[in-house]
């Protein structure tokens, strides 16, 4: 899937780390957050950045005390109804998460404004829309009420 990020297309150069399949020797990993928790003494000694993938399904929390070596937080919209990465978006930024906050699964460029609302600044956008409705919707609104 392309990585939207303002209003351009970019290359994503993490490399997402699958269960307990091996660490890289170098380079920036995203690994899940069971494996974050299980394996983090591993994951802290890894010299690359580290991002994890946070379940919609807990708290964030859950993630507060790993913000400081985190750049990358990516949460899962498993379906265009569940709202529930909106919320964790936005506590995680209350929470002083100052990396990248990535919005994976089913986005779509209806809900980018809102992503960008709650502190999303990066989007895996499916391939079903070309790059110029992606611009649009980036462009769309200049002023919020919140």
């Amino acid at each position: 899937m392309p990585l939207l990020k303002g209003d351009r297309f970019t290359t994503d150069s993490w490399i997402k780390i699958e269960g307990d399949a091996e660490l890289p020797p170098s380079g920036d990993i995203l690994v899940p957050f069971a494996r974050l928790l299980q394996n983090w003494g591993e994951i802290a000694r890894h010299p690359g950045l580290v991002g994890v993938v946070f379940p919609n399904t807990e708290r964030a929390e859950a993630l507060q005390s790993f913000l400081g070596r985190l750049s990358l937080i990516a949460l899962p919209f498993p379906a265009f109804t569940d709202g529930r990465a909106y919320s964790i978006g936005r506590q995680l930024r209350d929470l002083g998460f100052s990396g990248e906050l990535r919005a994976v699964g089913n986005v779509l460029p209806d809900q980018l404004q809102f992503m960008l609302q709650v502190g999303f600044d990066a989007f895996e956008v499916p391939d079903r829309f070309p790059e110029s409705v992606w611009q649009k919707a980036a462009r769309s609104m200049s002023v919020t009420y919140q």
